[in-house]
C-alpha cells in the first residue's frame, strides 16, 4: 500500500466521527483491548500524562508536551484532529510520525483490523501507542478524544490525569447537564493517581472532588495553585526576532524570563504568575496568543509540578520557560488564535462550542478595528442557539460550509443566525468565503475565521 492508500482506507473504511457524526462513536474499551493485545499492549511501556476537557485540552497537551522536550525528555504527543495533515496527531518531540510508518503499521495489521472493526478513532490511538513504544519514548501527553469515562485512551495508567474545564460540547453523547459532562470526563480519574482541574466551576467541582476521593487520587485545582498577576506590559503582544534578549519593538526583556526565542519573528506573549502556595512569582511568554491560554497555562504549571513531584521527573524552570515560549513552534500547534495576517488583521481560530466562542468573541470585543468581517460556517449537529447569541452582531459576516459530509448548509446558517441579528452573505466554500472577505476589508479592518476546526482546516 502506497500512503494515499492507507489514508483512503483509513477514511473510508473505519467511521470517522469528524466525517460523520455520532455514528462514528463507538464507546467503550472492546476493540481497543483487542487492538493492544494484537500489538502486544505499548501502552504498558511508556509513562504518560492523560489530559481532558471541554476546552483547552488541545494546547495543555501542546504546552506540556514542549516543556518536556525542553527538558530533554524524549516526548509523544497524541491529539486530535489534525487540521492538514493526519500525521500531525502522533509526534515525537515535535516531530510528525512518518508516512512510512502509518502504511507499515496498517499493512501489517490489516488482518486484525479487517477482523475487530475499530473506528477511525480507535485504530488512530493504537497506531499512536505502537509509535510511541518502538520510539521508546521517555513519556507521552495523551489527549482525550471524546468525554473520557468511554474513550479509548483511557486504557492508560498516567502519571497524572488533567481535566481542563467543562462546557457544553457533544451533549448527546456525555449528558444533557454539565454534572453529567463532568461525570463523564471524571471517569479518567485512576486510583492513587493525582489528577489537575483547570478551573473550579460550581457545576462540576463537586464531581470531581467525589471522584478523586473515592480513587484516593490527590487533587489540585489549577486555579487555586497559580494566578496570573498580571499580562506584562498591558496585554501587549511583543514581537520577537534576532537575540533572544532585545525585542522588535526596542523593550528589553531579560533572557531567563522567555528562555531561547526563535530567529525568526514571530510574537510572544508575556505573563507574571504568581505561585499561591508559595507567593513566589515569575514571568514567563508563550507564542500561544489567544487570551484563553491564561487558563491553559496554570493548568499545565500545575500538571508540570505534579510531575516534577510525585511523577519523579526534574523540570527546571528553564525549561518551563523555554517550552512555553515555543509550545506552539516546536510541537506543531495550529489554529489557536493563530494570526495569519496583517493590514486587514486576519486571525483564525478552532474554538466552535459554547466555552469556546465565548472566549473567542471577548478577545474579538478588544481588539481595534474600523470594520469586523466574520468568516463562519459550523457542522450540522451544532446547537446553534447556544453559540450564535455569542457572537458579535456588528459584524459583516460571510456564512460558509467546509467540503465534509456535517457541514451546515451556509443558506441554513445565515437563516438562524438572522433570528439572531447576525447579517451578511453567503459563500459555498471556504476559499470563496476568505476571498470575499478579503475582497471587502480595508487595511484598518479585521477579519476572522472561524465556527468549526474544519473551515479552519480548509483554510490553512
Amino acid at each position: 500500500m502506497t500512503y494515499a492508500e492507507t489514508l483512503h482506507f483509513l477514511y473510508h473504511s473505519l467511521p470517522v466521527f469528524q466525517h460523520i457524526g455520532g455514528n462514528a462513536y463507538k464507546p467503550g474499551f472492546g476493540n481497543i483491548t483487542e487492538l493492544e493485545k494484537e500489538l502486544g499492549e505499548p501502552h504498558r511501556r511508556f509513562r504518560s500524562v492523560h489530559v481532558a476537557g471541554t476546552n483547552g485540552k488541545g494546547s495543555v497537551s501542546h504546552m506540556t508536551a514542549a516543556v518536556l522536550q525542553a527538558a530533554g525528555y524524549r516526548t509523544g504527543l497524541f491529539t486530535s484532529p489534525h487540521l492538514k495533515d493526519f500525521r500531525e496527531r502522533i509526534r515525537v518531540n515535535g516531530e510528525m510520525i512518518s508516512e512510512e510508518a502509518v502504511v507499515a503499521f496498517v499493512s501489517s495489521h490489516r488482518k486484525a483490523i479487517d477482523r475487530i472493526r475499530p473506528s477511525f478513532f480507535e485504530i488512530t490511538t493504537a497506531i499512536a501507542f505502537d509509535h510511541f513504544a518502538r520510539k521508546r519514548v521517555d513519556i507521552a501527553v495523551i489527549e482525550v478524544g471524546m468525554g473520557g469515562r468511554l474513550d479509548s485512551t483511557n486504557v492508560i495508567r498516567p502519571l497524572v490525569s488533567v481535566i481542563t474545564n467543562i462546557s457544553w460540547d457533544h451533549a448527546q453523547f456525555l449528558g444533557d447537564t454539565l454534572e453529567k459532562i463532568a461525570g463523564e470526563k471524571a471517569g479518567i480519574i485512576k486510583e492513587m493517581t493525582p489528577v489537575v482541574i483547570g478551573e473550579s466551576q460550581i457545576e462540576s467541582q463537586l464531581t470531581f472532588i467525589a471522584r478523586a476521593k473515592e480513587c484516593s487520587a490527590p487533587i489540585l485545582f489549577a486555579d487555586q495553585t497559580y494566578h496570573i498577576v498580571n499580562q506584562a506590559d498591558n496585554g501587549e503582544m511583543m514581537p520577537i526576532t534576532g537575540s533572544p534578549k532585545t525585542l522588535a519593538t526596542g523593550k528589553t526583556l531579560p533572557q531567563d524570563s522567555c528562555g531561547q526565542v526563535a530567529a525568526t519573528p514571530r510574537a510572544l506573549q508575556p505573563f507574571t504568575i504568581e505561585n499561591l502556595l508559595d507567593g513566589e512569582t515569575f514571568t514567563l511568554c508563550t507564542d500561544l496568543l489567544g487570551d484563553y491560554q491564561r487558563k491553559n497555562i496554570l493548568t499545565a504549571l500545575t500538571v508540570l509540578d505534579v510531575l516534577n513531584g510525585s511523577g519523579g521527573l526534574q523540570i527546571p524552570r528553564e525549561a518551563v520557560q523555554k517550552g512555553m515560549a515555543s509550545a506552539a513552534a516546536s510541537t506543531g500547534l495550529l489554529g489557536r488564535w493563530q494570526i495569519v495576517g496583517h493590514a486587514p488583521l486576519t486571525v483564525c481560530d478552532t474554538g466552535h462550542n459554547e466555552g469556546g466562542l465565548r472566549e473567542i468573541a471577548a478577545q474579538i470585543a478588544r481588539q481595534q478595528f474600523h470594520k469586523l468581517y466574520m468568516v463562519l460556517g459550523f457542522v450540522a449537529d451544532k446547537d446553534l442557539s447556544k453559540v450564535l447569541p455569542l457572537l458579535p452582531k456588528e459584524a459583516h459576516y460571510i456564512f460558509t460550509r467546509a467540503g465534509i459530509e456535517r457541514a451546515l448548509d451556509e443558506n441554513i446558517l445565515a437563516r438562524r443566525a438572522a433570528e439572531y441579528g447576525l447579517q451578511g452573505e453567503t459563500a459555498p466554500t471556504v476559499t470563496a468565503a476568505v476571498a470575499r472577505a478579503r475582497e471587502l476589508a480595508r487595511a484598518e479592518d479585521m477579519i476572522y475565521i472561524g465556527g468549526s476546526t474544519f473551515v479552519v482546516a480548509e483554510f490553512l
